[in-house]
């Protein structure tokens, strides 16, 4: 049986390439959810990093890609669709996303997304239990003891709860990001990792 490798994100990039010409379309990601309805399915399906939802490629524009068939290379951990575009597939309207020539050394821009904010935050509080600065909210909170932080994750997630019932997306996010940061002093103080979390969340997953 094929096993796709995922990142560390739960994703496996997805190249499209014109099953007729050849030619490569596009480049997407794509999530077991998304794969499961691709194979299932007639159209292709991805997974939106900018949305963090399945993607129906073509439900805004019309211009679908039908499957023809799926492999993947010998790691795992790319796979290749060979795809019936239905229209210009390239939001700019190009009927592929290469188009750009690179014919000298481009310049260079990191993209911060994602959950990678959590492992730095992370790394910032072990710093603050080791080093604990006085003029450090996170080492004083660690200094009042796992009692302290744990009441204040309770606090948090009830905050977090009341904002979701008023249908404040802004302070949901607000609330989200205060809750992450105590639920990660916790970790910290509990002698825990984010990986820790992470990897009871794949044995679940499975």
């Amino acid at each position: 049986m094929a096993q796709v490798q995922l990142d560390y994100k739960g994703l496996v990039p997805a190249i499209a390439q014109n099953a007729d010409s050849g030619e490569v379309i596009m480049l997407g990601y794509m999530n077991p959810g998304s794969i499961k309805r691709t194979l299932e399915g007639e159209d292709v399906w991805f997974y939106s990093r900018s949305r963090s939802d399945l993607w129906h490629k073509g439900e805004l524009s019309g211009n679908y890609l039908k499957i023809r068939s799926a492999s993947m290379d010998c790691d795992g951990d790319t796979l290749l669709l060979q795809v019936e575009p239905e229209g210009p597939i390239c939001h700019t309207g190009n009927r592929t996303c290469f188009f750009t020539a690179v014919d000298e050394l481009p310049e260079f821009e990191t993209r911060e997304t994602g959950p990678g904010i959590l492992e730095e935050l992370f790394a910032t509080v072990q710093d603050r239990k080791r080093e604990r600065p006085e003029d450090s909210y996170t080492a004083r909170l660690l200094n009042e003891g796992v009692d302290r932080v744990s009441q204040k994750v309770i606090e948090e997630a009830g905050e977090l709860g009341i904002a979701g019932v008023k249908g404040d997306k802004a302070e949901v996010v607000s609330e989200a990001a205060d809750l992450l940061y105590h639920v990660l002093v916790l970790l910290a103080a509990s002698g825990a990792r984010p990986e820790d979390v992470w990897q009871e969340l794949r044995k679940r997953r499975k």
